[in-house]
């Protein structure tokens, strides 16, 4: 059934965005649900539970959907909220491809459908997501934290993937195993659900980074000016040049922002400034992004 959300009075609409006239409606049903919109959801969820079960089992499954899931639908309520179109959360499989790093899904994503109408929306349909998701995050790691086995390095015989320590991976080592993650002689065997915690922070950091039309693009974009944020873009950007000498992700990653744009979009109405809340749920994004951010993701053990 499609949910219309036009019925409102134009004064309703006003006072979404105040001191500017209703801003402009993409023609169609809004936050269409519906036989298709469903049955693509349904597809493409069931797709990947599927690919991320073969991966890392039911729990490694179940926490990475929850994760990304919330993160997802953490912006589809920001955008119902504040009246702007968007579609359904859908997720994307992965097939398993061998003699590849595979985690069973590249994500999910929804479509904004039109363009966001002042700072304050913008602020918290970009913020949402990422803070949804990190407070999911926290439990599914530290559940599988405490199923995870420390290991000795000298004890591991063969060749190993390790993934890189963050500030909050540091702690709830600390507090759950009681050893420290960056220790040189110790790395910690993660529990299925531990390694979908992992990744969520991973994504959770990738998406924070503020550049163009990523999550903390939005933020950063929303707490300063656009000559200001467009800066701020730029100098993460060239940072994660020397960065990919350690890890040749981001260089993939800085590929694909280069190419769509560090230059983040105008919101209609630059004039409304953000509420202190808002502000507040600028600055906790940024904060989640300082603690969740990993420099070198992934290793081989010589």
């Amino acid at each position: 059934m499609d949910m219309e959300s036009h019925n409102r009075p134009e004064s309703e609409n006003e006072s979404l965005n105040p001191g500017y006239p209703p801003f402009p409606q993409v023609p169609g049903p809004r936050f269409p649900i519906n036989f298709k919109t469903v049955s693509i959801f349904l597809g493409l969820f069931s797709a990947t539970v599927l690919t991320t079960w073969m991966v890392g089992g039911p729990w490694y499954s179940f926490g990475l959907i929850l994760i990304l899931g919330t993160h997802e639908f953490g912006h589809y309520w920001a955008c119902r909220v504040n009246n702007v179109n968007s579609s359904l959360p859908n997720f994307l499989p992965v097939p398993i491809i061998p003699f590849f790093l595979n985690i069973g899904t590249m994500g999910a994503f929804i479509m904004i459908k039109e363009p966001i109408p002042n700072r304050r929306a913008l602020m918290e349909i970009g913020a949402s997501g990422p803070i949804a998701g990190f407070i999911v995050a926290v439990p599914v790691l530290w559940v599988g934290l405490l199923n995870s086995e420390v290991t000795l390095l000298k004890s591991l015989e063969e060749p190993n993937l390790f993934f890189g320590s963050s500030l909050i991976l540091w702690g709830m080592g600390k507090m759950v195993l009681g050893v420290d993650p960056m220790a040189a002689d110790v790395t910690i065997s993660l529990h299925p659900l531990a390694y979908a915690g992992w990744l969520g922070m991973f994504f959770t950091a990738l998406n924070l980074l503020p550049l163009g039309q990523l999550d903390g693009g939005h933020v950063v974009y929303s707490l300063f000016n656009r000559r200001y944020s467009l800066w701020v873009a730029r100098v993460f950007f060239i940072v994660l040049i020397p960065m990919g000498y350690f890890w040749t992700g981001w260089w993939v990653w800085a590929g694909l922002v280069f190419f769509l744009g560090l230059r983040h979009p105008p919101v209609l109405d630059e004039s409304l400034p953000l509420k202190q809340k808002h502000r507040y749920v600028g600055y906790a994004s940024l904060l989640i992004l300082l603690v969740t951010f990993v420099p070198i993701p992934f290793s081989i053990s010589p």
